[in-house]
């Protein structure tokens, strides 16, 4: 059996490792690394430090479902709604832009993370946390990879599904393995950067908004605000209310290489001023998003690119489409398809 690394536990890699479970069971044993400490990437859910029932979605907020992926990833989200982990939007958000006719938006229940989690759990896959790759080399017919704090480890085939500029930093044989239009193309994606906040509050607390999510177009620092349990109509008197508080990217580039204890309370301030009468949470989460989202993603949107043949190295993510759910499962699914052809 072939030993696949899939770099990222986020969207795209976890997608993959389902695919590879379900389609190759025989063919491949399945190792995902990350470097976070759990499972979603930029679809992160973060738990109250108090209470562990209360959480809010730091990353992705909602799912939008366009007519034509509603039909080509029909089996997605068939699988997710009949599994509870997606379940259509019913509450208010104020300001949504629809550019399209028959969009449709879900939510997460448990949050945003549980659809990555639910992926990871159908592949079977060992799974690994707070392992930081920093080097791949090629040895023979395998790859060495190489983490901080870690031993070396060898595969057959490696998956890069993290940000494209962190694919770039990648020590090793990548770099030189890589043809210069390749690296020029992955030289041109660029992604936005912004700020989170997670605001959790103790059972009981009054939220005074008449909405459940809202885009804020009147101030140079937040963008978007959103009550969580409310977004996803999950509230109950027996856990507090969370928030979450997104900022504009002019201000998150301004500030992006400043340390969060600086930047937290200036979102703070502003909330405060768009919101005067919302109470003193019990605690918060600041979040910085170096790639929050693909402003340019590689040329034509190939969904994956293969670095190297023989063994396989191959990348994926959004950076190879668009930043959003069917992004991300379009990028799984090429990438499965170069795996396939070559396992």
């Amino acid at each position: 059996m072939s030993r696949v690394l899939i770099i990222g536990a986020g969207l795209t890699g976890s997608v993959c490792a389902c695919l590879l479970r379900r389609e190759l069971p025989q063919k491949c044993k399945i190792v995902v690394w990350d470097k976070s400490r759990g499972a979603g990437g930029r679809m992160s859910t973060s738990r109250s430090p108090t209470d562990p029932a209360c959480t809010v979605d730091l990353g992705a907020q909602y799912i939008t479902a366009t007519p034509y992926y509603a039909r080509i990833h029909q089996s997605f989200y068939e699988e997710l709604q009949a599994q509870g982990i997606l379940t259509p939007l019913v509450t208010s958000v104020e300001g949504m832009a629809s550019k399209e006719e028959g969009l449709k938006n879900y939510v997460t229940p448990k949050g945003v993370s549980s659809i990555v989690k639910h992926y990871l759990k159908e592949s079977g896959a060992e799974v690994f946390f707070d392992r930081h790759v920093t080097h791949v080399y090629r040895r023979g017919a395998c790859w060495e990879v190489c983490r901080k704090n870690g031993e070396p480890e060898q595969f057959d085939a490696v998956v890069l599904t993290m940000p494209v500029p962190q694919i770039l930093q990648l020590q090793g044989d990548v770099g030189s393995l890589m043809a210069d239009p390749q690296r020029e193309q992955l030289e041109a994606v660029s992604y936005s950067s912004r700020y989170a906040l997670g605001l959790f509050y103790p059972p009981h607390t009054h939220i005074p908004a008449p909405w459940a999510a809202k885009y804020v177009s009147n101030s140079p620092c937040i963008r978007f605000i959103a009550v969580d349990d409310k977004k996803r109509h999950t509230e109950s008197p027996d856990c507090g209310p969370s928030m979450v508080v997104h900022t504009s990217v002019p201000f998150g580039v301004q500030h992006l290489e400043a340390e969060k204890e600086q930047v937290q309370p200036l979102i703070m301030q502003e909330l405060q001023r768009l919101m005067p009468h919302l109470p003193q949470p019990a605690s918060i989460k600041c979040q910085k998003w170096r790639y929050s989202q693909v402003t340019r993603s590689v040329a034509d949107c190939p969904g994956q690119m293969t670095l190297f043949s023989q063994p396989l190295l191959v990348c994926g993510g959004d950076g190879f489409t668009h930043s959003n759910f069917d992004g991300c499962v379009e990028s799984a699914l090429k990438v499965f398809e170069v795996l396939k052809s070559s396992l």
